[in-house]
């Protein structure tokens, strides 16, 4: 069992984010749980890479030392798996905001889907979603999305390495991704709404790899609580 001085000397903890919590509140919780459990007045801790609320899957969160190494992990390539609804669009490209537009989807063909996967594979451009945490000019674009004000999002070169379709059950498109810092899944899941000549959002999220960390050996948040409680 881990000690206050291993808390501080650092830690590297694999969480998998449940769903609707936010990075920070999974941070947070696990700071207040390893102060009050330890009694430590004052810890660092951080998590390497954001995941949307409506998104689960690996965090990896340092504690004391580690947290210099945070830019570190937030480098290296993840793996995601997930779900596209072919169709329509949201404005955030996801289920946080409903429905704006629909579009035909009779011309999608299953062979379509799977050649439409190519031209997205290497290095690409992607505009961010408007709805993100990027700042422009001290602002975050997702405080001005929900304003209703409009800016323009700069596209950036992006590299995905793998990107696989694994089921089709239209209007549901399943996939997995291996992608480079800073890829959004909710803007390739636009942009390919797009080449096929439809519409697109995410529906399903899930960030299954950070380099060669895996969720499958991280630990709920009840799981870790219940751990550092013992």
């Amino acid at each position: 069992m881990n000690t206050a001085e291993d808390f501080k000397n650092g830690q590297v903890l694999l969480i998998d984010k449940p769903l609707e919590w936010t990075s920070f509140q999974v941070v947070n919780k696990l700071r207040w749980h390893i102060r009050k459990r330890f009694d430590i007045k004052k810890i660092k801790v951080g998590h390497a890479g954001t995941l949307d609320p409506l998104a689960t899957g690996l965090l990896i969160i340092c504690t004391g030392k580690q947290t210099k190494n945070i830019t570190t992990y937030q480098g290296q390539i993840k793996e995601y798996t997930g779900t596209f609804v072919i169709g329509a669009t949201t404005p955030s490209y996801d289920l946080e905001t409903e429905v704006d537009k629909t579009f035909p989807t009779e011309h999608i063909t299953t062979d379509l889907i799977h050649k439409t996967t190519e031209q997205f594979l290497g290095k690409i451009q992607q505009k961010p979603p408007i709805f993100s945490a990027i700042k422009k000019e001290g602002k975050r674009l997702y405080e001005l999305a929900r304003k209703g004000e409009t800016t323009e999002i700069k596209a950036r070169e992006v590299e995905i390495t793998a990107f696989e379709i694994t089921k089709i059950a239209l209007p549901n498109i399943e996939f997995r991704v291996v992608c480079s810092k800073g890829t959004y899944i909710r803007s390739l899941a636009y942009d390919f709404g797009l080449a096929l000549n439809s519409g697109a959002h995410l529906s399903v999220l899930r960030r299954t790899k950070i380099g060669d960390y895996s969720v499958n050996n991280a630990l709920s948040v009840d799981a870790f609580i219940e751990k550092v409680e013992q």
